[in-house]
C-alpha cells in the first residue's frame, strides 16, 4: 500500500501565542476649568489631534485683568508703608541706643517694619494669584492626543458644577490589554518547568498586533505589565502591552490580536495536523517501521503550530510518520513509502 510519510527530526522552534485584545490610551486627561467664569470661545477643532501646549479653550479675560491691577496697587500700597516703616526705624535705633527715646519707641517702630514687610509679602501672593487666576483662563493641552466633542457651549458660566469642558485622549504609546485564563498560566508554568518550553531573556516578550482585516501593524510592542492578581469575576489575569502608535491607527476600545514572540520549544517534533487521528483511547500516529509496515503509535499532543501539531510524548528521532494514505492502514499492513520531507 502507498504512502507518503515524514522522517521526524526534532529541532528547536520558535512559539507564538495569540490573543484576542483590546486597545486603551495609555494616558486620558479631563479638560476642566479652575476658576469660575465665563466660556469666551472654544478654539480646537472637535475630534482632531492637538498637541501639548496647544490653546483648546478661552475664557472672558476682562474680570481676571481687573483683579490683577487691583492686587498690584495693593502691593504698591503696602510698599510705600514698608519704606516709610523701614525709614522711622532707621531714625529710631540710634536715638534709642543714646537714650534719647524709649525702649518702647524702638519696640513700637521695631513692630511696624514687621508687620509692614509681611504685608508686602501677602500683597506680592495676591498679586501672584491674581497672575495665575489670569492664566487659567487660557486653557490648553497638557499632552499630545485626540480630542472629544467639547461638553459647554461657548458663552457658558463655568462654574465647580460644570467645570468639565472636555477629553484629551494620549494615542501615542498605546495600550494593548489581553487576559489568559487559569488553566493557560498553569500550563504555560508546568511546561517551562518541565523544560518543553525556553522563555525570552528576563521574559521580555514581542508583542504583535494583527489588525481586523488580517494586516500585520507595522510597530512592535513589548509586554510592560501583568496584573498581580486574577480577576475573581473571570479567573483570567490581565497582561498589557504598549506599542508606539505615532500615526493613529490603534484606536481607544479597538479590538485586534496580539501574538507573543520570543519563547522557544527545544528539540520539539512537529508532524502535520492530519497526520494525527483520535480514538477512543487519545491520539494517535501510523508510523513505519524497519521492516515497512504500518505501526500504530499512542502519541501525547500540544498545541497547534501554524499546520502542524507539536507531539510531546510517544516520537523519537528518525521514526517515520504517515501522513498520506492512513485510513486503510491496520496494524502490520505492508507499506510503501514515499518520503515528503524531514520534519522537525
Amino acid at each position: 500500500m502507498d504512502v507518503a510519510a515524514i522522517t521526524v527530526n526534532p529541532k528547536d522552534v520558535p512559539v507564538t501565542y495569540e490573543y484576542i485584545a483590546q486597545v486603551q490610551s495609555s494616558r486620558q486627561v479631563s479638560i476642566q476649568a479652575r476658576v469660575n467664569g465665563f466660556l469666551e470661545r472654544r478654539v480646537y477643532t472637535e475630534g482632531a489631534i492637538v498637541k501639548e501646549g496647544q490653546i483648546l479653550f478661552l475664557m472672558d479675560q476682562k474680570p481676571f485683568k481687573v483683579q490683577l491691577e487691583q492686587a498690584k496697587a495693593a502691593l504698591a500700597r503696602q510698599q510705600a508703608a514698608f519704606d516709610v516703616a523701614r525709614q522711622n526705624l532707621a531714625r529710631v535705633k540710634p536715638l534709642a541706643a543714646a537714650n534719647a527715646l524709649s525702649q518702647k519707641d524702638l519696640d513700637d517702630a521695631t513692630g511696624q517694619f514687621q508687620s509692614a514687610a509681611a504685608a508686602v509679602e501677602q500683597a506680592k501672593a495676591t498679586v501672584e494669584q491674581a497672575k495665575l487666576n489670569l492664566s487659567y483662563t487660557v486653557i490648553t493641552s497638557p499632552v499630545t492626543g485626540i480630542t472629544s466633542s467639547a461638553e459647554q457651549a461657548d458663552g457658558t458660566y463655568l462654574n465647580p458644577s460644570n467645570s468639565q469642558l472636555t477629553t484629551v485622549t494620549v494615542i501615542s504609546p498605546a495600550y494593548v490589554n489581553f487576559s489568559i485564563s487559569e488553566n493557560d498560566r498553569l500550563r504555560y508554568r508546568d511546561q517551562v518547568a518541565k523544560g518543553l518550553l525556553i522563555e525570552p531573556k528576563d521574559r521580555k516578550y514581542i508583542a504583535e498586533v494583527v489588525l481586523a482585516d488580517g494586516s500585520i501593524y507595522p510597530h512592535m510592542g513589548k509586554v510592560t505589565f501583568a496584573d498581580p492578581s486574577f480577576n475573581a469575576r473571570t479567573g483570567t489575569f490581565l497582561i498589557r502591552s504598549t506599542v508606539e502608535n505615532p500615526d493613529g491607527l490603534l484606536r481607544p476600545n479597538q479590538y485586534v490580536r496580539i501574538r507573543l514572540k520570543g519563547a522557544l520549544r527545544p528539540n520539539a517534533i512537529l508532524v502535520p495536523q492530519r497526520a494525527v487521528q483520535q480514538g477512543s483511547k487519545g491520539h494517535f500516529v501510523w508510523v513505519v517501521d524497519k521492516d515497512d509496515k504500518a505501526e500504530l503509535r499512542p502519541v501525547v499532543v500540544g498545541e497547534w503550530h501554524e499546520n502542524d501539531w507539536f507531539i510531546y510524548e510517544g516520537l523519537h528521532t528518525g521514526d517515520r510518520v504517515v501522513v498520506d494514505g492512513v485510513l486503510p492502514l491496520r496494524p502490520g499492513t505492508p507499506v510503501k513509502v514515499n518520503t515528503l520531507a524531514e520534519k522537525g
